[in-house]
């Protein structure tokens, strides 16, 4: 059979349930332009928060249920195992040590990468010809984390002692008197490495975030500043940073986010070897090429529990800052 007889049925289902979606829309368009008085106001609400409830219903939370539901199952999702998937998950030492890696990448990445942002933004704020360093430092958002880890896989190249080094930290090892080493091979440096590679990628998006805050900063408080004798440091602890600080609570809530869903530089440096697998990666692999789908799933729950209170949190800081607004 070929392969439009094979799936035509498929295609014909699926331009089917997107055909009643938009007629239903239509339809609730129609009804909206008829309506008045007292009608009006529900159905502008169900117009314009209808669907994305829907999709969001069918598209996460669906979703989402069904992952939570087969973390208590087995490989193929058919057999109720209680909590043995999270009882291995913390007890078998390799997903501990992948547990521990992204700890890590959860502590460190998202701190270093905001922290570096913040700074170049302020050290840019006022230098002539800004947009010229700016753009260069946001360069690397362009590239993917696939095509940068690619990058970055020259800069940590090794070559047996005796061959040129291609490797650029090979070759500045040598140069200031040292001897380089096989780096990807060598943990826990290896993880720093390859955090070095995400800083690097999403260091741009942070500054350039954080330096249009400092610039909404009024001029006048910065002045009165100035006046009462404030300056660099004091200035930044006492003024700057305070008016600031709901945007960098976002950008770093969006690095967290990044961080614990990371795979693409894991997969494409180290495939997840020598010590460096994270959540992410093992996640991928348990499901789609060991095919142990309750495993999975669970590892996917305890990454969601991760991320909520970082976002519960960042939600309660933009509720208090409109607040006091």
């Amino acid at each position: 059979m070929s392969f439009w007889s094979q799936n035509l049925p498929k295609f014909g289902q699926m331009f089917g349930a997107i055909a009643i979606f938009f007629a239903v829309l239509l339809a609730i368009f129609f009804i909206a332009g008829k309506a008045n008085g007292r009608l009006q106001r529900p159905i502008a609400i169900v117009i314009f928060l209808g669907p994305a409830l829907v999709l969001m219903l069918f598209g996460l939370f669906g979703p989402a249920v069904k992952t939570l539901i087969y973390s208590f199952k087995d490989s193929y999702g058919n057999k109720w195992v209680g909590f043995h998937n999270y009882h291995w998950l913390f007890t078998n030492d390799q997903m501990r040590q992948v547990l521990v890696n992204t700890v890590l990448w959860f502590a460190i990445t998202p701190i270093a990468t905001t922290a570096l942002g913040l700074f170049l933004a302020v050290m840019l704020d006022r230098m002539k010809r800004e947009s010229i360093p700016k753009s260069l430092l946001f360069m690397p958002m362009a590239i993917s984390f696939v095509g940068a880890s690619i990058i970055w896989q020259f800069v940590y190249n090794y070559a047996n002692p005796g061959d040129p080094q291609t490797g650029l930290l090979s070759a500045l090892v040598i140069r200031f008197g040292g001897h380089p080493a096989n780096w990807i091979l060598n943990g826990p440096l290896n993880n720093f490495l390859l955090m070095i590679i995400f800083v690097w990628v999403e260091t741009g998006f942070a500054m350039v975030i954080l330096s249009a805050a400092i610039k909404a900063v009024p001029a006048d408080i910065v002045e009165a500043s100035a006046l009462d004798g404030a300056s660099g440091w004091k200035q930044f602890r006492g003024v700057t940073f305070p008016m600031v600080r709901g945007t960098f609570i976002v950008v770093f809530a969006t690095m967290v986010v990044t961080c614990l869903k990371l795979f693409d530089i894991v997969r494409t440096v180290t495939g997840g070897n020598f010590g460096t697998s994270v959540l992410s990666n093992e996640m991928y692999s348990e499901v789609f090429v060991r095919f142990e789908q309750g495993k999975g799933s669970a590892m996917a729950i305890v990454l969601f529990i991760m991320v909520t209170p970082i976002l519960i949190y960042n939600v309660y800081n933009l509720r208090r800052e409109r607040a006091i607004r």
